[in-house]
């Protein structure tokens, strides 16, 4: 994994700069919400969403700046789901990528507009996409909209929430694939279509299906034998909870294998679409490989 945290830091270095221009205020009198909106998702985070949309995009010969709106759009979208994921009648986690919450730290109200004003200001700032197409553009919008939505990750923290279904191993990863995979998918599609790569679609998809569940088996095994310190949260909250996981019914041993097979899938994936896809492949690794 040479390259990889090198394209990540140049990622991340872009979506701050980025962020910080795009959440703006007109007025004084409500700057608290700027600041509690720059707090929830500037310096923090792996920027994973964001450097899959825009190393698909680059993979389908597109440049980076050009997507860079939409990869904006898409962290406000994760990190508001943080914001709320974290508020006292969701999961009610205390820290957040090494720091108070956003509810510790600006209150519980300012915490719940925090979360939507992230969601709407991420579709205000990827309909002003420049130099892409404005068919691809909308299109492009409405994925973000799905993968987002009720069929996207809503579903599935409905599904954590209400616990349905969540007895059983099939119910966990239908619940992981919205929950998390959605937005990893939808990154990856939104990459592949604004690149005009519509017929690439599939690969891109599995890609992305196939890291998403390898990504949340590797939080599973985290939260079992993670460093709390690096992880930025507390760890043993699923046997606390009494959740079953892919650990609690595989094992540690066997979770290990199943992620090794997900990234090898992930990266055939990549051989099936073509072109320099070193990078996309390194991240799957990347991700299988992460200690936080």
């Amino acid at each position: 994994m040479s390259k990889i945290n090198g394209v990540l830091n140049y990622y991340t270095d872009l979506l701050n700069t980025e962020l910080n221009n795009a959440i703006t205020a007109d007025s004084d009198k409500y700057k608290i919400i700027v600041e509690a909106m720059k707090y929830s998702c500037i310096d923090g985070g792996k920027r994973i969403r964001p450097a899959l949309l825009l190393e698909f995009y680059k993979l389908f010969g597109g440049k980076s700046t050009d997507a860079i709106k939409f990869a904006v759009a898409l962290e406000m979208i994760h990190s508001y789901s943080l914001v709320h994921d974290d508020l006292p009648c969701m999961d009610n986690d205390d820290f957040r990528r090494g720091k108070p919450s956003c509810h510790k730290a600006y209150g519980e109200d300012i915490a719940v507009l925090t979360g939507d004003a992230l969601l709407t200001s991420a579709f205000e700032y990827a309909s002003t996409a420049k130099d892409i197409e404005a068919d691809r553009v909308v299109k492009a919008i409405n994925i973000l909209a799905q993968g987002a939505g009720i069929n996207g990750m809503v579903g599935g923290q409905v599904l954590d929430i209400l616990s349905i279904d969540l007895d059983n191993i099939e119910g966990l990863k239908r619940m992981y694939s919205l929950k998390t995979g959605a937005l990893l998918k939808t990154a990856a599609s939104i990459g592949c279509v604004l690149a005009g790569k519509d017929k690439q679609m599939e690969y891109c998809q599995r890609y992305a299906e196939n890291i998403g569940l390898a990504f949340q088996i590797v939080d599973d095994i985290l939260d079992v034998e993670g460093d709390e310190q690096q992880l930025g949260k507390p760890i043993g909250s699923d046997q606390k909870n009494q959740k079953i996981t892919f650990v609690s019914a595989y094992g540690i041993e066997k979770a290990k294998e199943m992620v090794s097979m997900l990234t090898k899938n992930a990266k055939k994936c990549i051989d099936e679409i073509g072109g320099d896809g070193e990078i996309l492949k390194e991240f799957a690794d990347y991700l299988a490989l992460r200690r936080f």
